[in-house]
C-alpha cells in the first residue's frame, strides 16, 4: 500500500512537470535489479519508481506459480508525456514484434493525471504475463496478432499478491446479488463495466485465480500455452485443470466462490490466536519430518489438506502474521508436488522470524498495557487493601544501619 501511494505522488509530480516543460529530446534509461525491465524517459525517481514497481510484481507472480525467475526476453517500458497536439493518445499500448535479435516486447506509457498506480500495476503485470506467454515461441510471423493474457487472469494474479485488499473483495462477494455461471464469467469484459461492476468482477477473479493457484504447476502450463488459445475459455481450462472439466465444474465454482466468502465472515483473530492456531496446525503436521523424505501418496494427500487449511487460516489471521501463514502454505503445496529443495533452510527461517515477531509483539503488548495504565482517570482498585497513611505526625519505624542513623542524626542537628 506503501508503495502504491509513493508512486501515485511520483505519477502526479510527473503528470505536472511534464505538462509544463514538454518531453526531454534524448531519453535517459534505467534497467531493474533483474536486467529484465529497461525503462526510457521521465526522471529518475520515476524510473525507479517503475523498476521497484516491476521487480514486486514479477516476484508476487512467481510466488503464485511457484517458479524461479528465468525470463527470457527483455521488456521496455517507455514513459512518456501526453502531447497537448495529441489528446487521444491512449494511456498505455503494448508493441510485440520480431527483430532480427529476437522477440521485442514494448509498453508505452502516457504520464498524465488520468494514469492512476492501479492501473499501472495492471499493466505492468500485463507486459509480465506476455513474456511469459511468448518465453517459449521462437518467433512471431509478420502481420499476427499476439494473444493477450485474459483480464481475469490479470486482476486475479494482482488480487493474490501481499498489497491486494482482500477484506474488500469478500466483501463485493458477499453483498453480490447473483453468482454468475463460469462461462458467463468468463466472456465478461471488465473493460465494458461500470465501476460497481468492475469491483465485483475483480472480486470474482480473485476467488477464480485462487482456486486454480491451488495447482501451481497446472496455472503455470495454462499460461505457457495460450498462444494456442481459442475462442472458448472454458473449453481451454478445461482441458488444463482436470477438476474443471467433469460436469460438476459449476459446483466447484459456486463452492469455491462460498468458501471465500465464508473466510471472512468472522473478524481477524489477534495476533495470539493467530500465532495459537497456527502453531496447532504445525505441530498436527511436522513439515520438518517431511521434508527429508520421499512421500507417499497418503503423505501428499495430507499436505493438499494441510495447505488448504493454512490458507483458509491466513484469510483471517492476524495482518502481521499472515504473510509467514502464506508462506508455510506455499512450502507445504510445494512438498504435495515431492519439490523439497530449499524447504528445510526456509522452515527454519520461518520459525526464527515467528520468534522474533512473537517477542516484539510482547513488547508492545507490555507498552499498551503500561501505557493504558498511565491514562486512567479513576482509581482501578488494585491498592485498595493496602494502607498507606498520609498523616505526617504519625510515627514510623526507625531503622537502625549506619545510614539511616547518620541521616536520622543531620534531621536532628537542622
Amino acid at each position: 500500500m506503501k508503495s502504491t501511494i509513493l508512486l501515485g505522488l511520483a505519477l502526479g509530480a510527473l503528470s505536472i512537470f511534464a505538462l509544463e516543460s514538454g518531453a526531454n529530446d534524448v531519453l535517459e534509461r534505467s534497467i531493474s535489479p533483474s536486467r529484465q525491465f529497461v525503462i526510457y524517459g521521465g526522471d529518475a525517481g520515476l524510473r525507479g519508481a517503475i523498476s521497484t514497481l516491476a521487480e514486486r510484481l514479477k516476484g508476487d507472480v512467481l510466488g503464485v506459480l511457484e517458479q524461479r525467475d528465468n525470463w527470457k526476453t527483455a521488456a521496455v517500458i517507455n514513459l512518456q508525456a501526453r502531447a497537448a497536439n495529441l489528446p487521444e493518445v491512449p494511456m498505455s499500448a503494448f508493441h510485440v514484434s520480431q527483430t532480427p535479435s529476437g522477440l521485442k516486447l514494448q509498453l508505452d506509457l502516457t504520464i498524465s493525471r488520468e494514469l492512476n498506480p492501479e492501473t499501472l500495476e495492471r499493466e505492468i503485470l500485463r507486459l509480465i504475463l506476455l513474456e511469459m506467454i511468448y518465453r517459449k515461441q521462437t518467433g512471431i510471423a509478420s502481420g499476427e496478432t499476439y494473444v493477450t493474457p485474459p483480464p481475469w487472469l490479470v486482476e486475479g494474479l494482482l488480487a493474490l499478491g501481499p498489497n491486494g485488499d482482500r477484506g474488500s473483495l469478500v466483501n463485493m462477494l458477499n453483498v453480490s446479488q447473483r453468482v454468475p455461471s463460469l462461462e458467463e464469467f468468463l466472456q465478461q469484459r471488465p473493460e465494458l463495466l461500470d465501476s460497481a461492476s468492475r469491483a465485483i468482477y475483480r472480486a470474482y477473479s480473485f476467488a477464480f485465480v485462487q482456486l486454480l493457484a491451488n495447482d501451481p504447476n497446472q496455472l503455470g502450463r495454462y499460461i505457457d500455452n495460450l498462444t494456442f488459445s481459442t475462442n472458448d475459455s472454458l473449453a481451454d481450462l478445461q482441458k488444463s485443470f482436470p477438476r474443471l472439466a467433469g460436469k460438476d465444474f459449476e459446483k466447484t465454482w459456486r463452492a469455491k466462490i462460498d468458501n471465500v466468502i465464508d473466510s471472512r465472515r468472522t473478524e481477524l483473530l489477534g495476533f495470539g490466536e493467530s500465532e495459537a492456531q497456527l502453531e496447532a496446525l504445525l505441530q498436527a503436521l511436522s513439515l520438518e519430518a517431511l521434508c527429508h523424505k520421499k512421500l507417499d501418496a497418503t503423505q501428499k494427500l495430507e499436505l493438499k489438506k494441510f495447505s488448504e487449511d493454512l490458507m483458509l487460516l491466513a484469510a483471517h489471521a492476524n495482518p502481521a502474521l499472515r504473510p509467514i501463514v502464506e508462506n508455510y502454505q506455499q512450502l507445504a503445496a510445494q512438498l504435495a508436488l515431492g519439490k523439497n529443495h530449499g524447504v528445510a533452510a526456509k522452515l527454519s527461517d520461518l520459525k526464527k522470524l515467528r520468534m522474533q515477531l512473537g517477542a516484539r509483539m510482547s513488547e508492545i503488548d507490555d507498552y499498551m498495557n503500561w501505557f493504558e495504565a498511565t491514562q486512567l482517570k479513576t482509581a482501578s482498585g488494585l491498592f485498595e487493601t493496602v494502607k498507606v497513611s498520609l498523616d505526617p505526625s504519625e510515627t514510623r519505624p526507625r531503622r537502625h544501619d549506619n545510614f539511616s542513623t547518620y541521616l536520622d542524626a543531620m534531621e536532628s542537628q537542622f
